[in-house]
């Protein structure tokens, strides 16, 4: 009798064991994440979204698509969202100006951009007076319409009008339109001039080194890092494994970019995949070169801060999934 009671309580102790194992595996921790672009460069974003790799490392993720990366960074200072895709530039904009936003990897560590012009303008000084289109300042856009410039000794915003137009596409059209002169054009995105005679005045490509910059980096703060380090890192697991898809599954990978940017063209997605492919870090960490280039801009902005590089990365989670296996087993399979 004694015996029988025993196992029942045993019974029931491995019973509710069992059960509260299952909740846990079934519990799946919520969060909201950012992203600022549809273009090749970020569908690693909606690719974690549509592939379920969010769920894979048991989060339940809602992907919100805020089409700036200056207003993306501004929900995250106010604490709105605790994770998003940022840029160098901004991160270190948002530094000078007290918030404490880090860069805790980088998919992509420089600026691949052509100087799309109108037909017309065969030299740098025939682009002066006119305009080039960005999406916002701040972006990657204006990071990079601005290099392009200074790599022809022109000076933005007093030898070109420097334009806020929107994404790549609506930058194509306006293009197509005559709106503007000029524009920077991420790989395929002149596909999308429907026609438009044009010509590539210059590109990053043409440098001696890829242009550093920290391009693609899932950005979030040092305080919500510090306190939810295994949030940050199933959420870089995932991002990590969307890359990795992206990197592996080329046609499935242009079906989604064509369905979130609403393009077809072929030539448009095949130029936009093989660029943004060739380009994407296998293992995401942050360019602290290109990092101390927009760390100086903002401090040039802002004199008498006292910052340094390492206060704007913190990509050591990154580092810990390395050395752990965790991106050489995804590339093995």
């Amino acid at each position: 009798m004694i015996i029988k009671k025993i196992l029942r309580v045993i019974f029931s102790f491995v019973l509710l064991a069992l059960l509260g194992a299952n909740s846990n595996s079934a519990a799946q921790e919520k969060l909201t994440v950012s992203y600022s672009s549809v273009d090749a460069s970020t569908s690693i974003w909606y690719i974690a979204q549509e592939k379920d790799f969010y769920k894979k490392y048991r989060m339940d993720v809602e992907s919100i698509f805020i089409p700036s990366t200056t207003t993306g960074t501004a929900v995250m200072i106010a604490g709105q969202i605790k994770f998003g895709s940022g840029t160098g530039g901004m991160i270190a904009n948002a530094a000078v100006s007290g918030a404490n936003l880090i860069a805790a990897g980088c998919f992509f560590n420089t600026l691949v951009y052509d100087l799309i012009v109108q037909e017309s303008i065969k030299t740098k000084e025939q682009l002066k007076g006119k305009s080039i289109g960005i999406s916002r300042i701040g972006s990657s856009s204006d990071v990079a319409a601005r290099a392009l410039l200074k790599g022809l000794a022109l000076e933005p915003d007093k030898d070109v009008a420097v334009i806020q137009v929107g994404g790549s596409a609506e930058r194509a059209a306006a293009f197509g339109a005559g709106k503007i002169a000029a524009f920077p054009a991420t790989p395929g995105a002149v596909n999308l001039t429907k026609g438009m005679p044009y010509r590539v005045l210059t590109s990053t490509a043409d440098s001696a080194k890829p242009y550093p910059f920290p391009h693609i980096c899932p950005t979030t703060t040092k305080t919500y890092l510090a306190v939810n380090r295994p949030t940050v890192k199933k959420l870089l697991m995932a991002l990590i494994d969307a890359a990795h898809f992206f990197r592996t599954h080329k046609d499935e990978s242009k079906k989604l970019l064509a369905k979130y940017t609403r393009h077809n063209d072929e030539a448009y997605l095949d130029a936009a995949y093989n660029g943004a492919a060739r380009m994407m870090e296998r293992v995401p960490r942050v360019t602290r070169e290109g990092m101390e280039i927009q760390l100086k801009e903002a401090l040039a902005r802002k004199p008498g801060m006292n910052l340094r590089v390492d206060d704007l990365i913190d990509d050591s989670v990154v580092s810990e999934l390395d050395k752990e296996g965790f991106i050489d087993k995804l590339y093995k399979q």
